[in-house]
């Protein structure tokens, strides 16, 4: 009887090896490349959606936000003023994070705020054309 020895991450690896060899470059992780996702908070509301963003430490100049074909798209810089970082973590580096708007968002009247390292990016909806009943008159 032949043993066979059970590999599950094997297929996970050879799945990475095929894309990398596929796209050309090895896959990085956010944290290998520096860059770091800030948390989001998406809620709706009756007249709009709104996204809060966790930005500690970023100045509200390194923010860029912009809405193109249906995605928005925020994007900016976190500097560390310190040289060393404490216990490993990285306190600086940039971010983006890319979000689809649905078909009821007013993409030209999108408007954004910082407060307490807190960005709230307000997406207010369309007007909903309402069906209306027409009467008919007999003749």
């Amino acid at each position: 009887m032949t043993v066979v020895r059970y590999e599950p991450w094997a297929l996970v690896s050879r799945l990475q090896k095929e894309v990398d060899r596929l796209f050309g470059a090895p896959l990085t992780t956010a944290a290998d490349s520096g860059a770091w996702l800030p948390p989001v908070d998406i809620h709706e509301e009756a007249n709009q959606f709104v996204l809060h963003v966790d930005l500690p430490g970023v100045d509200p100049k390194a923010v860029e936000i912009t809405s193109d074909q249906g995605v928005l798209t925020i994007r900016g810089q976190r500097e560390d003023s310190r040289k060393e970082s404490r216990e490993g973590f990285r306190r600086s580096g940039e971010f983006q994070r890319r979000f689809s708007l649905p078909e009821s968002a007013d993409a030209q009247n999108i408007k954004a705020k910082v407060a307490n390292g807190v960005l709230e990016v307000a997406i207010p909806k369309l007007a909903q054309v309402q069906p209306h009943k027409i009467t008919v008159e007999a003749a």
